[in-house]
């Protein structure tokens, strides 16, 4: 990830420094001042900037080389929602790329995310997703959750789900937060945590 470094006397100075030779506007750039004077005579604001375009394409890269390894041939279709960035790949073997429970789509989650803000210095919010796999896991648990819910109510007895990473619980519990007649709780150890689904007559009891 190219990194470009501007000395001025004042930060705002760096910066419009930065955005003249780079000819990018502020939106654009990543900026982060890494050193400073305010003596009075040595005043100075040393500047880092990464272009956010090079932050895409690192990941992009990221992705290329890993998949390559795994000996996979990808596509990716890079989209940005309300500032962050989604990135969906389709590969030659899907299966593989996701893994058992998405374990190895979350592990490269895992990689990318690490790099990105060893690279930046802070938190990168991003969406890696294949062939739509999370989309549809999500509705997938959704229509679930709400199932299971109905039975609960029903029923009056509670419901443990099987073990699911945080951000399977996460939907499961979004999904029912609201519900008038059930309520969610998680439950359990890493990596065996686990949801349960309870009547809310319990909740009153308790």
């Amino acid at each position: 990830m190219k990194k470009y470094t501007y000395q001025a006397k004042t930060f705002e100075e760096a910066k419009n420094m930065a955005m003249a030779d780079l000819m990018e506007q502020e939106t654009n750039l990543y900026i982060k001042e890494i050193e400073s004077s305010t003596k009075l005579f040595n005043k100075k604001s040393v500047i880092e900037v990464i272009k956010k375009e090079d932050v895409i394409n690192h990941i992009k890269d990221l992705i290329k080389d890993i998949t390559s390894d795994m000996g996979l041939t990808i596509n990716m279709e890079v989209k940005k929602r309300d500032e962050v960035l989604n990135i969906t790949i389709y590969s030659s073997n899907n299966a593989i790329l996701i893994g058992k429970n998405a374990k190895t789509l979350d592990a490269l989650n895992t990689i990318i995310r690490q790099s990105v803000q060893k690279e930046l210095g802070e938190t990168y919010k991003f969406v890696l997703d294949v062939s739509e796999y999370k989309q549809k896991r999500e509705w997938n648990l959704e229509k679930m959750a709400k199932q299971i819910a109905r039975d609960v109510a029903r029923t009056k007895v509670e419901v443990k789900l099987s073990p699911m990473n945080s951000y399977e619980r996460r939907i499961i519990h979004n999904t029912l937060t609201n519900n008038k007649k059930v309520y969610t709780e998680s439950s359990g150890e890493e990596p065996n945590r686990y949801v349960v689904i309870k009547p809310k007559e319990d909740l009153a009891v308790n």
